[in-house]
This record gives C-alpha cells, structure tokens and sequence, in this order.
C-alpha cells in the first residue's frame, strides 16, 4: 500500500488530466497522474488537429499530446500509465483511490477520464471487432490501403475520420441515419468535394457481416424501408461517447448519462472532487474546453491546498 498523500490525483492523461497537471504542478503540488493505458486520450487518435491554438498548420494528435505530457512532467507531476482506477472512496481529510494492485491517498481529485466510443449494438460488431470493425481510423487506416471501408456517423469526428481514410481506402462510404450531417460545414463542404467519398444519407446499418472478417455491411433507407448490401473491408464508428464513470457510481453526482455534474468551479457534488474535459456534463466537448477546465478546477483548489499547507 502506498502510505503517501499527495496533495492532488488527477485520474486520466487526456488534454484534461495533462492540463491539470501542468497547472498544478507549477504551483508546486505534490501530484500525481494515473492513466488507465497510456497518456493521450481521444485526442491522441486524431490525425489532425486544427482547431486548436498555436497551431496554423494544425497538428497532429499524438504529437500534441506528448507535448502535453513532457509539459507537465517538466513541472513535476507524476505521470503513471496502465493503472486503472477502481474505487474512489473520499474520508475525513483525504481521499482514497484503489486500483487492481495498489492505493494512493490524495488531499484532492481531479477526474479527468474522458470517455469511449458508443457501439452500435448490431449482430457482426463484437464479434468482428478487430476483424475490421474499428473505433480508429488513425489507428487502422492504413491497413485498408486501395480498399473500400464505411464510416457511420454524422458530427465532426465521423467527417473527419472519412477524410482522413481517403488516404488509404478506394472508396469511403459515410452513413447518418439523418438527412443532413451534424459535422461544421466545413468538414460538409471537404466531404462533399472529394471524390471518394460517397455520403448516404437516412441510412442505418443493420448487420456488419463477414465469416472471419468483415466483407460486408447491410443497411436499411428510411425513406423507402429498402434494404442493401454493400461490400466493404471496414467500418468505422462514430456515433458517440460514453463517460469513464464506472468507478464513481453511487460516489459523486451524475446526470442521466452517466457524466459529472459540477458547478463553474469545476467542483463535484463531494466536497475536493473535481471533473474536467469530456466527463464532465455538459454540451460542447473540444481540446481547449477540457483546458480551460482543467485551469478552472485547480485555481479552485488553490486557496484550500495553501490554506492546508499552513495549517501543517
């Protein structure tokens, strides 16, 4: 068991958790950063950012995010990865978090653990999972080199996905069970211009098929009830997140979808427990957002941690 009490555990190593770290560890906390894989988050799986800050270019994600992580380590936090969390359990004083193997103690808790991608719940998308059912086109876009692959979604990272494996594929179907794309018209105006990109609109897939990997998926047109089959190696999901809650049901405030309910301090419903970035409940998750959240909730733990420091 580990005996010592930090002063600040942040949970997760997205642009949140990374941004948390920075600040608090520039005012000279004692912190500490446990990732459940490794640091990066959704935003490490996006080929290209461009609309974040700083960056006329735009960037990718990966390597913004190891910027992100050197940023804060250079302050001092302390970063560990592979740890997933399983039990926050707040005491008199301190705060308790378990994970499979060890326990740390904080003064305080940023939770920053983002969210994962919505499955669609359709027959041949478990079982083909890895097979050509994917949640990444960053990850496994290359693979479907001069190959024909589907996106299902409508917002920006289904938009943005799509371009993106133009790189790689033959073809890129997108399919929004809407009859219009959700994703800034920007992205809709990109889609629209490449050639190949095909967009089915009022569109919902049925089944992904395939004996050991993905050959086909069936889908059905809401405006004429028909059904058809269209051949391709790859689908690509984008239809939602879910939050990384688990681990604190029954222990701080959620909404009906499962995220963090905080005030504009970034607080909980738990006294020193604080949610940041995509957890927390609220309507517009973006890079800068989680930022300014993560700057939010640890100038807000400022005046208590000194307070507490005095006292000690």
């Amino acid at each position: 068991m580990n005996e010592t009490t930090h002063d600040i555990i942040i949970i997760g190593g997205g642009p949140a958790g990374l941004t948390a770290g920075i600040y608090s560890a520039r005012e000279m906390f004692d912190t500490l950063l446990l990732e459940k894989t490794i640091c990066g988050g959704l935003a490490a799986d996006t080929d290209l950012i461009e609309n974040y800050p700083g960056f006329p270019e735009g960037i990718n994600g990966r390597e913004l995010m190891v910027r992100f992580k050197e940023q804060a380590q250079g302050f001092g936090t302390q970063v560990v990865e592979f740890k997933e969390i399983k039990k926050v359990e707040p005491l008199e004083g301190k705060i308790k978090i378990e994970t499979d193997k060890e326990t740390y103690c904080a003064l305080a808790v940023i939770i920053a653990s983002g969210s994962i991608p919505k499955k669609l719940g359709i027959p041949g998308e478990e079982r083909l999972r890895g097979k050509g059912v994917s949640y990444c086109a960053t990850c496994d876009g290359p693979l479907y080199k001069d190959k024909d692959v589907l996106v299902v979604g409508g917002g920006d990272a289904a938009a943005e996905e799509a371009l993106f494996l133009t790189k790689f594929a033959q073809k890129v179907t997108l399919i929004h069970r809407r009859d219009e794309l959700r994703a800034a018209r920007i992205f809709q105006e990109r889609l629209q211009k490449n050639k190949k990109i095909n967009l089915l609109l009022s569109h919902i897939p049925l089944s992904i098929n395939g004996r050991d990997y993905v050959d086909s998926i069936t889908m059905k047109d809401l405006k004429t009830n028909e059904e058809k089959k269209i051949e391709v190696c790859g689908v690509f999901m984008y239809i939602g997140f879910l939050p990384n809650t688990k681990f604190l049901e029954g222990i701080v405030e959620l909404d009906n979808l499962g995220y963090i309910k905080t005030n504009e301090k970034m607080q909980t419903s738990v006294p020193r427990i604080y949610a940041v970035g995509d957890v927390r409940s609220k309507n517009v998750r973006q890079i800068d957002v989680a930022c300014g959240e993560a700057t939010i909730a640890v100038v807000s733990l400022r005046d208590y941690l000194i307070e507490r420091r005095r006292k000690l």
